[in-house]
């Protein structure tokens, strides 16, 4: 596989007024999550969780705030949290849809499974529908092979789905009005 480049050396971060940071995350991390790890370093993976817990995503400002607070580099920041699937990069749904596509689900009818969500939403596989109610996304595995084909719809997992199951569950996810 090819690298992809893109020019960096002149882009421009998005601000907001306020800071991601504030005074009060800054004293909690420093209190509860610092102490932890030997190295600043070592604690980013930890900041890049609170920082998400509490946007929902992390924000580029967010992370040109860790890196002043961690004393790093931006690039080391977002070179790590670009790395991880589970850090957002980028605003997600209100409700997030996750389907296994691991080698059991697959076999046993992910695709199909998936194919039914993106007709179902409009949207493709890592993207929001147009009112910001869902994000759809694929992840490797979920732990549950003998219950294969499996999906997470909000943070309730959802077992032996067929295309038509999968829909009725996001359906029942949509009326009982819980999010992520």
């Amino acid at each position: 596989m090819a690298w992809i480049t893109k020019h960096s050396a002149a882009a421009t971060v998005p601000r907001r007024p306020d800071p991601y940071l504030t005074a009060a995350l800054k004293q909690r991390l420093s209190e509860r999550v610092l102490p932890r790890f030997e190295t600043r370093l070592a604690a980013l993976l930890p900041v890049l969780h609170e920082v998400q817990h509490e946007q929902g995503w992390i924000p580029p400002q967010a992370m040109v705030e860790i890196a002043d607070f961690l004393g790093l580099k931006p690039a080391d920041v977002i070179d790590t949290a670009s790395f991880y699937e589970e850090y957002w990069l980028k605003p997600k749904g209100r409700r997030l849809i996750q389907v296994c596509r691991s080698i059991a689900c697959e076999f046993c009818g992910q695709p199909a499974i998936t194919d039914a969500i993106r007709a179902y939403l409009g949207i493709d596989v890592g993207e929001t529908t147009d009112d910001g109610e869902f994000t759809f996304i694929e992840l490797e595995c979920l732990g549950a092979c003998d219950l294969a084909p499996v999906a997470l719809i909000d943070h309730a997992l959802h077992e032996r789905l067929t295309p038509e199951s999968a829909c009725r569950a996001i359906d029942a996810a949509r009326r009982a009005g819980h999010t992520h």
